[in-house]
């Protein structure tokens, strides 16, 4: 029997089901939307129970949690959550964010917490989360830097703070490290420019890889142009070997601690690593052909 689907209600709910979120909400609004939509999936109540303890009525509650219409107040929002059972601090930091990204004023959002404290200072995450993240908060942020330097400690912040928001599920995962992955990985990529759905490194990236060690101008001209083909052909690799990739040419991580980042086993980091410089290889340097030669 196929396990229910967790982005959907149970069968039997009462009520029409909720849509998805909108094509147009933002990563970080998103960000904060995916935690509630689960904790509200989870908790077994209908939009009809809690718009009888939110001043919103069910059409308008559905699209708060889908992400239409106006961007929510932090009053509302906040709310929700205590009614949910999210923490509110990494919840509340993510709703600001969202709400700049949206281009609310500062004014807006200080208007818009005026009933409901904005806490950013008093609550502290659980123990092993705040361990967690101290332990791979430096490789994180060099990964985020590869794709979005300007942004990079606003990516893994917030992935951290997603992090807390789902902080249980991370921890009913199969492997935390894993979903921590994924998480950091999805924040990063929604800001990544793309080319034809391939992420593109940034110069800091291009920079790390060859140019650094280059001191002659021309060498480092040269070295360009093949740089750019490899960075081509890497962002053409599946993620798991794109990370694996990433992370031992980049910053030259060991096998050890790219599997301890991924959440994968050193086998599978070596296999992945394998798979990926053959692509690369026969890539960049296919084999020569016999043009005189009749097939």
């Amino acid at each position: 029997m196929m396990p229910p689907d967790p982005s959907q209600p149970p069968p039997g709910r009462p009520g029409r089901k909720l849509g998805p979120i909108v094509a147009s909400a933002g990563s970080v609004h998103r960000a904060w939307l995916n935690p509630m939509r689960d904790a509200y999936f989870a908790s077994g109540r209908t939009l009809g129970d809690l718009s009888v303890e939110v001043p919103l009525a069910k059409s308008k509650l559905s699209e708060l949690l889908r992400g239409a219409s106006l961007y929510p107040r932090w009053e509302i929002v906040s709310r929700l959550a205590t009614l949910l059972g999210l923490p509110q601090v990494p919840l509340g930091r993510l709703w600001r964010q969202a709400a700049l990204d949206a281009h609310k004023s500062r004014e807006w959002v200080d208007r818009s917490s005026d009933n409901t404290a904005l806490t950013t200072t008093h609550a502290a995450p659980p123990l092993d989360h705040r361990a967690f993240c101290e332990h791979v908060e430096p490789d994180y942020l060099l990964y985020a830097q590869a794709f979005i330097p300007d942004d990079h400690e606003g990516a893994v912040s917030d992935t951290f703070d997603i992090l807390w928001l789902s902080w249980n599920d991370a921890l009913a995962s199969p492997d935390t490290r894993r979903y921590a992955w994924t998480v950091l990985r999805g924040t990063v990529m929604s800001r990544t420019p793309h080319i034809d759905g391939r992420p593109c490194f940034s110069q800091a990236a291009f920079d790390t890889v060859a140019l650094t060690y280059l001191a002659d101008a021309e060498a480092r001209t040269r070295q360009l142009s093949e740089t750019i083909a490899l960075f081509q052909v890497i962002s053409q690799l599946p993620p798991t070997q794109f990370d694996v990739i990433a992370l031992r040419i980049l910053w030259r991580l060991s096998t050890e601690r790219v599997s301890e980042l991924l959440g994968l086993a050193p086998a599978m980091v070596r296999s992945s690593q394998r798979h990926a410089e053959h692509y690369l290889k026969s890539t960049l340097y296919p084999p020569e052909t016999d043009e005189g030669t009749t097939p």
